[in-house]
């Protein structure tokens, strides 16, 4: 039977969660993922994880961070003066909000509300997370 190796194009259903079981993502919620193993697409750990594996087979892998979404970055936190904000932001702490500048569009996090500033984090939510994967590979598409 035909294992999965760079180059492959595989499609599977997975559930992530977080070391205390709490379930962050799921491809019940959008459908199996299709992704070319190698291409950069997913997460490097998730690329080594169903290398080898064979279409029905089920597994489960923990992924550090450094194989995931790399290390918290403390000089990712940015505190704006509220006076800077467009007047018309209400933020919340735990508020995703995307910013856009030209061609460039930046996904921040509010972190943190003062009298005068907001504190945001442009760190990706699972940042310096080990995270858990349950993978069931369905297929191996033929080149």
């Amino acid at each position: 039977m035909k294992q999965a190796k760079e180059g492959d194009t595989v499609s599977l259903h997975y559930k992530g969660s977080f070391e205390d079981g709490t379930v962050f993502d799921s491809s019940e919620t959008h459908g199996a993922l299709r992704f070319t193993i190698g291409k950069g697409t997913v997460i490097p750990g998730f690329d080594e994880a169903v290398l080898g594996m064979k279409p029905g087979e089920a597994k489960t892998v923990t992924i550090a961070p450094e194989k995931g979404y790399g290390p918290r970055n403390e000089e990712l936190l940015m505190k704006i003066d509220k006076k800077e904000l467009p007047p018309d932001l209400a933020p919340v702490i735990g508020q995703r909000i995307e910013f856009s500048k030209g061609e460039q569009r930046l996904q921040l996090t509010v972190a943190e509300i003062s009298e005068e500033a907001v504190t945001f984090d442009a760190n990706h939510p699972l940042a310096g997370k080990t995270l858990v994967f349950e993978l069931l590979l369905l297929e191996i598409e033929e080149e």
